[in-house]
C-alpha cells in the first residue's frame, strides 16, 4: 500500500517539513491537516497520500479510515542547474531541486485486510 511521485520540482528541505507532520497519522486526519496547512508542499504530499489509500482500497480492499500512514520519505532528485549572470562579466549557478516522495500506509493491528467473503464459510 504505496505511493511515489518522483522528480517533484520542490525542495527536499521544504517537503521534509511537512511529511514530519503527517508520519503515523491517519490517513483522514493526515488529509485533513494538510489542507490547513499553508506550505506548497502540503499540496504535493497530500496528493500522494490520497493515491495511496486510493491503491489501498483499490488493490487490496481496505478502508481509508482504518489506514495509517506508516512512512513518508523525501528523498532527493536530480538537480536541475541553470546559470545567471552577475557582475563583471561573471556567472553564478542556480540549482533547482527535486525530490522524489514515497508514503507508505499501513493497517493497525486487529484489522483484518482482502476481500470481504473470502473466508472458508460453513
Amino acid at each position: 500500500m504505496k505511493a511515489v511521485a518522483k522528480f517533484v520540482r520542490i525542495a527536499p528541505r521544504k517537503a521534509r517539513l511537512v511529511a514530519d507532520e503527517v508520519r503515523g497519522k491517519s490517513v483522514p486526519e493526515a488529509v485533513t491537516t494538510l489542507q490547513f496547512t499553508n506550505k506548497r508542499a502540503a499540496g504535493i504530499v497530500g496528493d500522494v497520500i490520497k493515491s495511496a489509500a486510493a491503491n489501498a482500497e483499490h488493490n487490496d480492499d481496505v478502508a481509508i479510515d482504518d489506514l495509517f500512514v506508516r512512512d513518508v520519505r523525501v528523498d532527493e532528485g536530480p538537480t536541475i542547474k541553470r546559470y545567471r549572470a552577475r557582475a563583471m562579466g561573471r556567472a553564478t549557478m542556480i540549482r533547482k531541486r527535486t525530490s522524489h516522495i514515497s508514503v507508505v500506509l499501513g493497517v493497525p493491528a486487529g484489522v483484518t485486510v482482502g476481500t470481504p467473503g473470502s473466508e472458508d464459510e460453513e
